[in-house]
């Protein structure tokens, strides 16, 4: 039976936010697919941790790791067209890099929500901005945003992180309409309550009662989020741009 990811061989991806949890499964799903990777972390520790791990797994995995700064669309670019000279081309774009809080609007600073917009908005505009060009000039291209359940119905604190979230849905539906006629495709995937390491820690009857409230009966692991992306950014997903797909075991629907 032909391997339904086969067109992955080969392919250069770029994962932000590719040191831990989705982002770390996304890396090792596309690099057991044949794709070469290069991942980014926001420190060069995380970086290097994670690549120990890989090579642990499969010492031959083409993978490399870099941290720049996403908020700095010059040093993106410098690293991005890097890469690109390294590897050849960048086909896939993943952007994961975010981060998440739960402060009130009455405790809120002006700079506290611009970080978490700023890291989850700011950065894929960066990301895209950057790899946009090297994927026109060959007519061909993927670009894939880590969303968020919560981008579709909020959440009762933390306001910025769903702002964010909601932003990101609409970045990737207006860049699918502008980049669909350069062959680049734009996508997003809207986790649920996902196993990671920020939920391990939270106690076992409060994850029981999450659970309970999912159509399926239980939280979600990474390699599911990290599949949906495989499938996105494979030819299976050739025809489909534009949509923000929910994974989260029906909890939204």
């Amino acid at each position: 039976m032909k391997n339904v990811f086969s067109s992955l061989v080969g392919k250069v991806v770029v994962v932000t936010g590719g040191t831990r949890g989705i982002g770390f499964e996304t890396v090792k799903a596309f690099l057991e697919q044949g794709a070469k990777v290069a991942l980014f972390g926001s420190r060069q520790e995380t970086v290097d941790h994670a690549l120990e791990e890989l090579k642990k797994i499969n010492p031959e995995f083409p993978v490399k790791g870099y941290h720049p700064d996403l908020s700095n669309l010059e040093d993106i670019t410098q690293t991005v067209n890097g890469i690109a000279q390294e590897f050849g081309e960048i086909d896939v774009l993943i952007n994961n890099a975010g981060v998440s809080d739960n402060c009130s609007i009455y405790n809120y600073d002006s700079e506290q929500f611009n970080d978490v917009m700023t890291i989850n908005l700011t950065s894929v505009f960066n990301m895209s901005k950057a790899v946009a060009p090297l994927m026109r000039a060959k007519k061909q291209g993927v670009i894939l945003n880590t969303s968020s359940m919560v981008s579709l119905y909020a959440q009762r604190s933390g306001s910025a992180y769903p702002t964010s979230k909601f932003a990101v849905n609409g970045l990737t539906k207006s860049l699918a309409r502008e980049l669909g006629k350069d062959g680049i495709r734009v996508n997003a995937v809207a986790p649920g309550i996902i196993e990671t390491d920020m939920v391990a820690a939270l106690d076992q009857s409060l994850i029981n009662q999450m659970a309970a409230g999912i159509p399926l009966q239980r939280l979600g692991k990474p390699e599911d989020i990290a599949n949906a992306f495989l499938f996105l950014a494979s030819d299976m997903g050739a025809y489909i741009t534009g949509a923000v797909l929910s994974v989260d075991g029906g909890f939204v629907g």
